[in-house]
């Protein structure tokens, strides 16, 4: 990006503005796509936990912080800067998870889930990617319904809904 930097520079100092319109073009672009592998490292995190989750029929602490701050997060970087546009907007999301990212979420999982007892091929047979993927659009929708303050409350709240969250709530292991 400082290539592109010193490049827009020098065009505007030497009135190509055509071709500085477009290196802006491109910084937008590059910027667009950090905060997209941004979001989709969030989204990784919350599938991974999500999973585990499925898989192992409990909530942890742990994976309740993971969970409830991958939302966050993906909330903070979604929203552009104007505040009334997203990068993502919330029909895209299933293709965005079922497209690019649930099977690195599968097999990032299999290090974790029953500390490793399966490998990544394995855990793809067991992981109901469906059930996953409904969950995690059901968390992904609060983003766009609750402001960052509320969002914590609403999180947990809906954190409880999930097998063993009950448990988790009560602290209960």
């Amino acid at each position: 990006m400082t290539q592109e930097l010193i490049d827009l520079k020098k065009s505007i100092l030497e009135g190509r503005y055509a071709d500085a319109l477009a290196l802006v073009d491109e910084l937008e672009g590059m910027s667009k796509q950090a905060i997209l592998r941004n979001i989709q490292a969030y989204l990784r995190i919350l599938l991974i936990h999500l999973i585990k989750n499925q898989v192992e029929q409990r909530l942890t602490g742990s994976w309740a912080n993971s969970i409830r701050n991958s939302i966050r997060e993906i909330k903070n970087l979604n929203i552009k800067d104007n505040k009334k546009f997203y990068y993502i907007n919330l029909g895209e999301w299933e293709i965005l998870i079922e497209e690019e990212v649930i099977e690195d979420a599968i097999a990032d999982a299999s290090d974790e889930v029953m500390n490793g007892a399966y490998n990544q091929f394995q855990l793809a047979e067991i992981v109901d990617r469906n059930q996953i993927i409904q969950i995690a659009l059901k968390f992904l929708a609060l983003i766009y319904s609750y402001t960052a303050k509320e969002l914590p409350a609403v999180v947990a709240e809906n954190l409880t809904q999930l097998v063993g969250g009950e448990d988790w709530k009560e602290g209960r292991r």
